[in-house]
């Protein structure tokens, strides 16, 4: 089975494992295509990481448009699908996104079956040309990929009736992401950690305000970089905090492991507004295979994704967020269970592995005859 992948996603090292891992499989040629660079929007530009790929190829392809989600293209993409003329060409964009029109419009031209990945949660009609760009997707495609309940259901919503699954995009390798000895007990200080950008949604701004009502041998470290930053830090200071915080930039995806193993806790307080909504929150998963209890708030698809390897709090609620987080201090039983329960539950639903063979066997859906593969669902997790 001839495979192309097309994905921003796949710049990280640390999510090639799960292309590592599919690459692996029997009866799989895998080829994966992805931008030199990406300029997030009001965050860090993320660059290739390099790194080992001896079962498949990676072809680095020019960007019109970096940073613009929607009007983003590959301009020779195209000349790529002619070429390797694969049988299933999965691309890792919306559906009503410009890039997967063009990149599906190139598979259906060579005969190739096609799937598309949604992470939008928030429900809305797209004006042209995303509108036309999203029926044409679904009118073609023979599997819809969606990171989350809420995706999904937009997803029927639009109107699309095809084949569908609930998966997340990448998982987590358990060798790399690996508990420390002591992941299990709660250190003095106690350290809660923020992985992320630093923009108002992320609702970092109730993290600083629940520390402020926590005792001060309570730290916390934030990573990341973002447009919210100066805001977060005069924060910080007019709740008296910033002595108690650390920051700290980015860090490579295979750094990020290292930076789980120095904190207790992770927290991600998203908050939900008009136009979003947490559509996963891969930094919890990463945590979670480092045996890190985690918090997070109830926006979008976070719930689902800590299950019972976490706590869950009322988002925009800081004094329940300080709460959640006293708690883990103050139960140092409760803290080894969550501890535990949340590797379990990476080991159970998010690794590469486990996510390599579900997506094998959606290909493999796919080159069904289409009225067997419509009715076909991948149930959530």
């Amino acid at each position: 089975m001839r495979i192309l992948i097309l994905s921003k996603a796949l710049l990280s090292s640390a999510y090639r494992r799960k292309t590592d891992a599919l690459a692996a499989l029997p009866d799989v040629q895998l080829t994966v295509a992805s931008p030199a660079y990406w300029q997030e929007p009001r965050a860090q530009r993320s660059d290739y990481e390099p790194s080992p790929t001896p079962n498949y190829q990676i072809e680095i392809l020019p960007m019109r448009f970096n940073g613009q989600h929607h009007l983003h293209y590959y301009p020779t993409f195209g000349a790529l699908v002619r070429r390797l003329r694969p049988d299933i060409v999965h691309v890792d964009e919306e559906s009503f996104n410009l890039a997967t029109f063009l990149a599906l419009r190139a598979a259906h031209q060579v005969g190739a079956r096609t799937c598309f990945y949604n992470y939008a949660n928030i429900a809305r009609r797209y004006p042209p040309p995303f509108g036309w760009f999203e029926r044409y997707a679904f009118a073609h495609a023979q599997h819809a990929l969606a990171c989350s309940h809420e995706a999904a259901e937009i997803i029927r919503n639009h109107g699309y009736t095809g084949a569908l699954s609930i998966i997340p995009q990448t998982g987590v390798d358990p060798v790399q992401f690996a508990p420390r000895p002591d992941a299990h007990i709660a250190r003095q200080p106690f350290t809660i950690g923020y992985v992320g950008r630093l923009v108002p949604e992320k609702g970092i701004a109730d993290l600083i305000s629940a520390l402020a009502t926590l005792p001060p041998p309570i730290q916390l470290r934030i990573v990341g970089s973002g447009t919210h930053a100066d805001a977060l830090r005069q924060h910080a200071h007019a709740v008296g905090v910033t002595s108690r915080i650390e920051w700290h930039a980015p860090v490579a995806s295979h750094a990020i492991p290292t930076i789980m193993h120095g904190i207790d806790a992770l927290v991600l307080p998203s908050r939900t507004t008009a136009n979003w909504k947490e559509q996963f929150g891969r930094v919890l998963v990463e945590a979670m295979a480092c045996g890190i209890p985690v918090i997070g708030s109830d926006s979008g698809e976070i719930p689902h994704v800590i299950g019972d390897g976490g706590i869950v709090y009322p988002e925009g609620q800081s004094h329940a967020l300080a709460d959640a987080i006293m708690h883990l201090v103050a139960h140092p039983h409760e803290y080894a269970d969550y501890s535990h329960k949340a590797r379990q539950r990476v080991q159970q639903h998010y690794t590469q592995q486990a996510l390599a063979h579900q997506y094998l066997q959606i290909y493999q859906q796919m080159l069904m005859p289409a009225q067997m593969a419509k009715s076909l669902v991948t149930p959530a997790q």
